[in-house]
């Protein structure tokens, strides 16, 4: 069986160049969906998908043969990392989908503000 994670990669293509979002984050905007179930989205990524912007919710790279290239990629479009090696929230952490998207997916803007007031900051 295969599963269209056509919707999940929608999203992380909002996740713009020098930030950076988790799994959770991107789960948390698409019902129904859990972040191991982003994670298996990741595999199936397109080329083009940025797939690096999406980290662990302790801001590390997943544990994955592709970690290191995660970073190197993250570092040269400017996402900061703190000492401990987790991307810096406090300067990168992603603000969320745009005005497009929330209209294209019929969500309703209220309910997008108060899923993003509820990541962890």
């Amino acid at each position: 069986m295969t599963t269209d994670y056509g919707a999940i990669h929608d999203l992380i293509r909002e996740v713009p160049k020098g930030e950076a979002a988790s799994y959770g984050m991107i789960a948390s905007l698409l019902p129904g969906v859990g972040p191991r179930q982003v994670a298996r989205a990741m595999r199936s990524a397109p080329k083009d998908l940025k797939w690096y912007r999406i980290v662990t919710a302790s801001g590390a790279p997943a544990d994955h043969s592709g970690a290191e290239e995660q970073r190197r990629r993250l570092k040269k479009e400017g996402v900061s990392f703190k000492k401990n090696g987790a991307v810096d929230w406090a300067q990168c952490r992603w603000k969320g989908p745009t005005q497009k998207w929330i209209e294209k997916t019929g969500m309703d803007i209220e309910e997008v503000m108060e899923v993003i007031a509820g990541w962890k900051r």
